[in-house]
């Protein structure tokens, strides 16, 4: 498999997941609230604690998976990844309680490397001068996911609100076997080595990703990046709907037309604006748009203000991608798997604090207090802050660079 088609099938695994992902948005929510049987507007809090448990278990196994791969290649656990995230929609579909609800996410954070393996896959078939390109193509894949699984879970919301979780469930084993038949193996025998659990675990994986001491810095970066992010993963939908009075078709739709938008820039921008200004200034353009996308976002009081904002916002992109080339770049391709493991327990821990931290903020500004001073844009503010010292970080590593 040339690198173009093992690109091309990397991309059409990622959509499909990230479509399976985008699905369940828009009804999570009140499936979280009907199986803790709370109103909508008291189970942010439950939200938070579940999205903590799912990358607490990302954390924990993803440089285990990540090493893995680097000793038995990338197919085999790319393949259980996608097999693993099937068995957590139905057990999702199915969950007569809020327990349950738990252990699907659990399952699903330990076999939900896909996203590392993939990138492990990606930095195997690519050469210094397609790397960030083929980096914002995986940014690229999730937008166009999220542009088709929002605007279905919307529809199928309207029918059930766990319907969407037994079609999700269906797409992810159909992109099972289709990995199964199509998938090739990109990680060389001779670019293998043995697994050691020593260095194929959160602390140990990043210890030795450390050593590289360019990449201290840049490992902080992608931590405040990925926790200003869950501001908007983890409460757009009940800022839609609690401050804008939005349904799930709605939420649906706005998160199709942000997937447009991201598709457009990660796909078809990153590449471009890594040739024309290099891999540090897109990034920097990236964190900007960051800043001003979330405060803007906050500061929203019509419901047709997001959808101004989603242009800038898609921008903010850019950095995620750039960021992880420079990395990529700096570390041995028998260390890929490692690397992106690392990113992704990074990610993960991000993930961890994150959801918790702006579920609690959201909460303590908006609940049991009069509509007039409830603040639905607290986590956006946070959010902004979060990249601004992040800014910072990000240029204290390029100017040590240089």
């Amino acid at each position: 498999m040339n690198s173009k088609n093992a690109m091309l099938f990397i991309f059409i695994t990622i959509v499909i997941d990230a479509t399976g992902l985008g699905i369940i948005i828009p009804t999570l929510p009140d499936l979280i609230a009907e199986t803790s049987h709370v109103e909508l507007g008291d189970s942010k809090m439950y939200a938070g604690y579940i999205a903590m448990v799912y990358a607490a278990m990302q954390f924990i196994f993803a440089p285990i998976v990540g090493g893995l791969s680097d000793r038995f290649g990338r197919r085999p656990i790319l393949l259980l990844s996608l097999f693993g995230l099937a068995v957590d929609y139905l057990i999702m579909f199915y969950a007569p309680s809020l327990l349950w609800l738990v252990i699907g996410r659990c399952i699903s954070g330990m076999f939900g490397a896909s996203y590392s393996t993939a990138t492990a896959y990606i930095a195997d078939i690519s050469t210094d001068e397609t790397r960030t390109k083929n980096f914002g193509m995986v940014g690229a894949a999730f937008g166009v996911g999220f542009i088709i699984g929002p605007a279905i879970g919307g529809v199928l919301g309207d029918v059930g609100i766990r319907v969407p979780f037994l079609f999700a469930a269906g797409l992810s084993f159909l992109n099972f076997l289709y990995g199964l038949f199509i998938l090739k193996e990109t990680l060389a025998p001779e670019n293998r080595r043995p697994f050691s659990f020593k260095r194929s675990n959160p602390i140990g994986s990043f210890i030795q990703i450390v050593k590289y001491k360019e990449l201290a810095n840049l490992f902080l970066v992608i931590f405040i990046y990925y926790l200003a992010g869950t501001a908007i993963q983890h409460t757009w939908v009940y800022l839609t709907k609690e401050k804008f009075l939005w349904d799930e078709l709605d939420v649906g739709i706005s998160l199709a037309v942000v997937g447009v938008f991201v598709a457009i820039v990660q796909g078809g921008l990153t590449g471009i604006f890594s040739k024309k200004w290099g891999d540090v200034n897109t990034a920097y353009i990236g964190l900007i748009t960051f800043v001003l996308a979330t405060v803007g976002i906050g500061l929203a009081s019509q419901g047709w203000m997001l959808y101004a904002l989603m242009v800038p916002y898609a921008f903010t992109g850019l950095a995620g991608p750039t960021i992880q080339a420079i990395m990529s770049k700096n570390t041995k391709a028998s260390e890929q798997g490692e690397l992106q493991g690392s990113i992704t327990s990074i990610v993960s821990l991000a993930e961890i604090v994150g959801p918790i931290f702006m579920m609690a903020l959201m909460s303590w500004t908006t609940v049991g207090i009069p509509e007039e001073e409830r603040v639905y844009g607290s986590p956006y503010f946070a959010a902004a802050i979060f990249v601004v010292i992040g800014f910072f970080f990000f240029n204290r590593a390029m100017r040590k660079r240089a």
